[in-house]
């Protein structure tokens, strides 16, 4: 299990690599659904995601063979970006395996940071089958995108610093894809803020990590149909276990409810976030009553959109 320590000494390491992001609130939100909100920022983060945490803790404490052919993963794009990032600054090779599916913003983000690109079928065979081969060819360490230690103990930062700024929040929310960042907020809370009850949210066409918790066993993620472009993934064997045994609940979301949350974040708050960012919102809209009157936290896990593929009606 990692320990109240391995988060300490993740904060100390990538703190001065990465923004400590602002926590910010909206009068009119507020007002409109008769609660107190708080949003942590991470669209405002370093390669515009939270992934910069764990992908900057994981490349940092490898040793220098671990480090001497350089690293690789796979990832639809903000760890991808993340840890291209992260291997320049070590100055070692990226090499990163992409779906064909992913988004132009953040294959461009990658390319951009440095890292080699090889691209493969949307789905977890082809990731794996894909990276597999070019592990063998260059030997490279690889960085699962959320089920490594060190990746989930760098995600766990963002909630550390949130609850430094407002710890007396009674629910935080995040989103959940492979479960790096809630199982690090989980553990941040189960260490440091037991008092604050952590949810998850994830799309109803996405939700494997709630139907894995309700058959006490890993439920793969099989043709996820989802704007929500982050939270593909399947939970992972170190994920799992922190999430079955600390969340307080998983909330599944409409797709109409993310992109209600995404519009109403980008009018309201003027800052600009992704699918997978406005899923936690979307939770919070469909559950006003259960909320309404709290004091709640949502990390706003990104902000790599396409812009030339907003979601929004213009006939809304």
């Amino acid at each position: 299990m990692i320990n109240r320590a391995d988060l300490l000494s993740a904060h100390q390491i990538i703190k001065g690599l990465i923004h400590n992001t602002p926590v910010l609130t909206a009068a009119s939100i507020n007002a409109i659904l008769e609660m107190d909100l708080y949003f942590k920022c991470e669209n405002l983060q370093k390669v515009g995601a939270f992934k910069i945490r764990g992908a900057t803790h994981a490349v940092f404490t490898l040793s220098q063979t671990e480090m001497k052919f350089g690293v690789a993963t796979h990832s639809s794009g903000n760890h991808a970006a993340a840890l291209a990032l992260a291997a320049r600054w070590k100055k070692i090779p990226a090499e990163v395996v992409m779906p064909i599916s992913s988004p132009r913003v953040k294959v461009e983000a990658v390319r951009g940071y440095g890292a080699n690109i090889t691209f493969c079928e949307p789905n977890q065979e082809a990731r794996e089958s894909t990276l597999n081969k070019i592990l063998e060819k260059t030997g490279a360490t690889f960085i699962h995108p959320y089920n490594n230690e060190k990746i989930i103990a760098g995600q766990s930062t963002a909630a550390l610093e949130m609850l430094e700024k407002i710890p007396n929040l009674e629910y935080l929310i995040t989103p959940v894809g492979g479960g790096g960042l809630l199982s690090g907020t989980l553990l941040a809370c189960q260490y440091f803020y037991p008092h604050v009850r952590v949810i998850g949210a994830e799309p109803q066409g996405a939700d494997d990590a709630f139907r894995s918790l309700q058959q006490n066993r890993i439920i793969p993620s099989i043709s996820p149909k989802t704007i929500a472009d982050g939270l593909l993934t399947s939970l992972g064997s170190l994920t799992f276990p922190i999430i079955q045994q600390y969340v307080d609940k998983i909330i599944t979301v409409k797709e109409t409810s993310i992109i209600q949350a995404m519009r109403m974040v980008w009018e309201r708050m003027k800052i600009i976030i992704e699918p997978s960012s406005a899923v936690p919102m979307a939770a919070v809209l469909e559950n006003r009553d259960f909320f309404q009157g709290k004091r709640i936290g949502i990390i706003l896990s990104g902000g790599n959109v396409d812009l030339g593929k907003l979601p929004f009606n213009s006939g809304d």
